[in-house]
């Protein structure tokens, strides 16, 4: 099993001869990855965690140049049904619901969107970098109450290779949903948060993963984002579990699991 990071959450998997995408954005001008449409695969399916403007808005333009179907939760659909022609190739899935693409067993859970503090949203709204990437800080101002979140962030669950993974859409659970534990692999989405290292211990703390995948730590729309320091983590993973591997990605290298 094979897994890629794209920068920001986008992270494609391949197993049992299968890809399947999950959230593809193309960086913003001045994003510390950036990235086309080009670099997705253009024969992999798509998941989509949230409908956020940095993890659905390319989708309607890769469905314009490839057959390939998107997954998401019904605040997904309602939006790509406003940007998209033929709807033909949204399914729209809830949690607790699975299929396969080939040999490779996926199921949606109900996730939860991380609670942005004021402190964090007057941090973002008036950093130094907004003048520099002012055109950014418009196109977001305008995108952004059209991909609304509509409080249906989801988690996903991949079994594959007699492997399971566990995706995050935001560095938050639901309380009322039962996830898997001691995935093989967790991918962590690590940004969002003043307190990300107290709020990823807890995530790790219920869940007992294997092995972490981090993403979403990098400054992909400049000026609303930021570089994540991980280190501090890294190093209260290595102190408290020292058995689960902490693995920051590469953009574009695969990491084998």
């Amino acid at each position: 099993m094979k897994i890629t990071w794209y920068g920001t959450a986008s992270v494609l998997l391949e197993a049992e001869g299968e890809k399947l995408l999950f959230d593809p954005f193309v960086q913003l001008a001045g994003g510390s990855n950036p990235n086309t449409l080009e670099d997705f695969p253009s024969d992999a399916d798509i998941c989509i965690t949230h409908g956020h403007v940095d993890h659905l808005f390319f989708v309607p333009e890769l469905l314009e140049k490839r057959d390939i179907t998107v997954y998401g939760t019904k605040a997904v659909m309602d939006t790509l049904e406003g940007w998209v022609e033929d709807g033909s190739s949204l399914v729209q899935a809830e949690p607790g619901i699975s299929w396969y693409i080939g040999n490779m067993r996926i199921t949606m859970l109900k996730g939860k969107h991380t609670e942005f503090s004021l402190h964090t949203v007057l941090r973002k709204l008036f950093q130094p970098g907004l003048l520099r990437y002012f055109r950014n800080a418009l196109f977001l101002a305008w995108a952004h109450p059209k991909f609304p979140e509509k409080g249906e962030t989801a988690a996903y669950q991949i079994e594959a290779e007699g492997k399971s993974i566990l995706l995050l859409g935001s560095m938050a659970l639901d309380k009322d949903t039962v996830y898997p534990a001691g995935a093989d692999l967790l991918i962590l989405p690590f940004q969002g948060r003043e307190d990300m290292t107290a709020a990823a211990l807890e995530i790790v703390n219920k869940l007992k993963p294997r092995r972490i995948l981090l993403d979403h730590f990098d400054n992909a729309f400049p000026p609303v984002s930021e570089e994540v320091d991980t280190r501090l983590f890294k190093k209260a993973m290595d102190q408290i579990y020292p058995e689960i591997k902490v693995v920051k990605p590469k953009f574009g290298k695969p990491v084998e699991i």
